[in-house]
């Protein structure tokens, strides 16, 4: 990973703000639905608003695993974690390793689950 390059994170309307806030305090580059005022999009709309900005999609919306996978939709990756899965702190610490460890290029058309 070149120095620098980190993995841009766009978090859908269905992600907890407290997640996208405890990343914004660590340095994370992320921002949510609710921020850019994109609440009520579709699926297919808040993908390409992520496209648009190269950056991962965040959700824990599993209808982004089968658009992804069924229609071949380009994307810089998609991080999914089940709602119910993990705490709030641990989807942090998950995000900000993910962050620090895995490079842009290796996030492109990548899925990830937490």
């Amino acid at each position: 990973m070149k120095k620098g390059e980190r993995i841009r994170i766009y978090a859908d309307e269905n992600v907890d703000v407290a997640i996208v806030e405890g990343l914004k305090r660590r340095g994370v580059d992320i921002w949510s639905a609710l921020d850019t005022g994109k609440l009520g999009l579709s699926d297919e709309e808040q993908l390409d608003c992520s496209l648009a900005e190269k950056a991962a999609i965040f959700t824990h919306d599993d209808d982004f695993l089968s658009m992804a996978s069924e229609s071949g939709t380009e994307h810089f990756g998609i991080i999914y974690v089940h709602q119910q899965h993990l705490s709030i702190g641990e989807c942090i610490r998950r995000l900000k390793t993910i962050v620090e460890t895995i490079s842009p290029e290796e996030m492109h058309n990548h899925i990830l689950f937490l």
